[in-house]
């Protein structure tokens, strides 16, 4: 009793505010504990969960929705964990049977009959595909930002953002479907391609698709840049294509950085177009720089093996997942030391 009085005593020295917050963090904590722990039971505490969020909500709903927030929070990053260790377990078979060889073996590359499996072939092909990605998705998309952002007329700018983004809604599938039914066939014609994938097609189709997301994420920073700023310019007698240049790009820098690697990030994961067109083929282009060869990348390696996998060869899956989240992270945190390199070297927030 003396404890419960204790626990009693301590939780009545908090105002309502936090003894409400308290209470319904830690009925969602059991409630992700049990889903966890015992899925069977989580029912019950789901039910309670309701039940005290209600009341939070009714009692004072600034502190739960701040309760809610934060739960959200710990559960995202949580479940990020949770699948980088459940990756990183599911691959460690292949990285201890293969060793480095996994990403430094010699053909053959890919034999399930006899255990060996070898990632250079689909990690040349994402590298490729990625290269000819970025120097689609980057100069069109930048110079598309900049047109919607500084030349165009209002009317312009109001119909061709809208269509810009909606454009970044369509399924890759779409765009795979019309490389494999459009583009491929005229290669194949034009170029006496012995097959109809090739890596430069789909290395275009990816940049393709990665385009809107280049042009709307980089026009938001150069619509960003203050006013005063272009202005100034404009006053000491600038051209509005030099302050455009000089001016408006520079200081826009970090954010249309971020939208190209945001860009190269997309085209690295993408699978479902990579996989439409691309035959499966697990060997390297000869010679190694023909983007007119045909092989595979690590998206579509899992896309098209996953449902035929087992044993090890599931393992060299997740091991190739591993190297697709790493080489995203990698892009994700080089974005972010750029944005505050820059935001370093013009000594603003942007």
């Amino acid at each position: 009793m003396s404890g419960r009085a204790g626990f009693g005593g301590r939780l009545a020295r908090f105002d309502p505010p936090s003894r409400v917050g308290a209470l319904v963090g830690a009925v969602l904590l059991v409630a992700a504990g049990t889903f966890l722990l015992a899925p069977g039971l989580v029912g019950y505490p789901l039910v309670a969960a309701v039940l005290v969020v209600g009341y939070g909500l009714f009692a004072d709903q600034a502190t739960t929705v701040r309760a809610l927030a934060l739960a959200a929070t710990v559960v995202t990053v949580l479940v990020l964990g949770l699948i980088t260790v459940y990756l990183v377990v599911q691959s460690l078979p292949a990285f201890r049977t293969m060793g480095p060889g996994i990403v430094l073996k010699r053909a053959p590359f890919w034999n399930p009959d006899s255990g060996l499996f070898s990632l250079v072939p689909m990690i040349w092909g994402t590298v490729v595909t990625t290269l000819i990605a970025t120097l689609v998705a980057a100069p069109l998309g930048v110079a598309g930002a900049v047109f919607i952002a500084e030349m165009a007329p209002d009317w312009a700018r109001g119909l061709l953002k809208p269509a810009v983004e909606g454009l970044a809604g369509v399924p890759s599938i779409v765009y795979g479907f019309i490389g494999l039914t459009l583009l491929s066939p005229f290669m194949s014609t034009n170029f006496g391609l012995p097959t109809l994938g090739s890596l430069l097609v789909v290395g275009a189709v990816i940049g393709a698709m990665a385009l809107p997301t280049v042009v709307s994420v980089a026009e938001d920073a150069i619509d960003s840049v203050p006013g005063a700023m272009k202005d100034g310019s404009l006053a000491l007698g600038a051209t509005d294509w030099q302050t455009t240049t000089d001016v408006t790009l520079p200081a826009a820098f970090s954010g249309v950085s971020a939208a190209v690697l945001l860009g190269v990030g997309r085209a690295v994961g993408e699978t479902m177009a990579a996989t439409v067109i691309l035959a499966n083929v697990t060997t390297l282009p000869d010679p190694l720089y023909d983007v007119f060869g045909n092989t595979i990348t690590l998206t579509s390696l899992i896309a098209s093996q996953y449902g035929i996998a087992s044993g090890t060869q599931m393992s060299a899956l997740f091991a190739a997942g591993v190297i697709l989240f790493v080489t995203v992270l990698g892009l994700s945190l080089g974005s972010q030391y750029v944005e505050r390199r820059m935001e370093r070297t013009f000594g603003g927030n942007r």
